[in-house]
């Protein structure tokens, strides 16, 4: 460990802490907030259990879940490995979204241990934020428990970055004068991410016969018989025309290249695409191509790093995401309310920011920084939450 790393510094003693929302500092606020007084409030809950979300934390408290199976680009390092990164991603909820959110890292990676312990924590809180669990367990864990709860459970290595993977397109497509639905696309790799960007991207326009998914096997077909029931079922959802092979042959052609998989693609590959697309290479710190090779190949380009234009953060998604589905007292987060969400960052770029006043190659989407951002993808959630059927409030 390097002391003088400044990293450390800001880390030591953790990113976070709790603090009180109510003065006490007399005898009376005392027995108001703790004993006699909180009998009365825990009688009442009691006898109308929906009360605590009007008299507790729960109605703008999310959980941060993880098993620390698939942290960044660090891999399985573990639970307490994990807790920095979940620290951060509380405190960027508060900074954000105004929502509170903690930090809870699991001792297990066991599929049912899992559900069963957040399960068993839910009633505290107003949502689950599901977080760096590998796939494909994390697609069954997230399906259990939005199967179990009745608050909104979300996955934001997988939906998260599938909202802003679809606001950035959507801005691309704008600017290249294309249509979602003509657009040839293909997405390197099937992971969590992989999995959401595909089923996000045919939500929001685009044509499922002209996408083409590969992993580290190569395209994802009917034909393949390794393929897991998840990508069994991307198999029957995408590539109209059978392709078969590896990231050549997906990327011959293509409009649009959204990289998700870590994995270098060679230049050779990339070269076939067809001229005037985009490339969306998002691994970090790595992308899958690099920026200075893609812009060679592309109109537009964007990473997944804050060092060069056009990140595509999922900080511009999930913090307005709870926002708004806490605000709707919503029971589970639709594909509308995703959809709306990439909608909402797509037209807060469009507005321009920091000074842009319409959309560039080089910024398609608005900073993470921007303050318009939360807000605007909250309304459009919450709106979506009621229109979908699934709001309380």
């Amino acid at each position: 460990m390097d002391q003088s790393d400044p990293a450390f510094a800001r880390h030591r003693g953790g990113k976070m802490a709790i603090a009180a929302t109510i003065p006490l500092t007399t005898r009376d606020d005392l027995s108001l907030a703790y004993t006699p007084g909180v009998a009365r409030v825990c009688e009442a809950i009691a006898a109308e259990p929906a009360l605590a979300e009007d008299y507790t934390w729960v109605s703008h408290t999310v959980a941060v879940v993880t098993d620390g199976s698939a942290v960044l680009g660090l891999g399985n390092i573990g639970p307490r490995a994990a807790m920095p990164v979940m620290e951060g991603k509380a405190v960027l909820f508060k900074q954000f979204g105004g929502v509170d959110a903690v930090p809870i890292c699991l001792g297990t990676q066991d599929a049912d241990e899992i559900v069963a312990a957040v399960t068993a924590l839910a009633p505290s809180f107003g949502g689950i934020n599901l977080e760096d669990i590998s796939a494909p367990r994390c697609f069954e864990i997230e399906r259990r428990l939005d199967e179990a709860l009745p608050i909104p459970v979300f996955h934001d290595d997988q939906h998260g970055t599938a909202i802003v993977v679809l606001a950035a397109l959507r801005n691309a497509a704008t600017l290249l004068n294309r249509k979602l639905g003509d657009l040839r696309v293909a997405v390197s790799g099937a992971g969590a991410a992989g999995v959401a960007v595909t089923k996000m991207l045919v939500a929001g326009g685009v044509d499922p016969a002209e996408v083409v998914v590969c992993d580290s096997r190569g395209i994802i077909h009917r034909g393949r018989p390794d393929l897991t029931p998840t990508k069994a079922e991307l198999a029957e959802l995408t590539n109209g025309d059978g392709r078969t092979g590896g990231i050549v042959e997906a990327l011959r052609g293509a409009d649009v290249l959204i990289g998700v998989s870590g994995g270098e693609i060679p230049e050779e590959a990339v070269a076939g695409m067809a001229p005037g697309g985009a490339i969306f290479a998002l691994a970090n710190p790595t992308p899958e191509v690099h920026p200075e090779i893609a812009a060679r190949y592309a109109a537009v380009v964007a990473t997944g790093r804050s060092d060069y234009p056009n990140q595509i953060n999922n900080v511009l998604a999930f913090p307005g995401v709870f926002k708004g589905a806490l605000a709707a007292r919503a029971v589970r987060i639709t594909e509308g309310m995703k959809v709306a969400a990439a909608d909402a960052i797509a037209a807060v770029a469009g507005e321009g920011g920091e000074g842009a006043g319409h959309l560039r190659a080089d910024a398609i989407m608005p900073s993470p920084l921007d303050p318009r951002v939360a807000p605007a993808v909250a309304e459009a959630v919450a709106e979506a939450a009621r229109r979908d059927g699934v709001a309380r409030a």
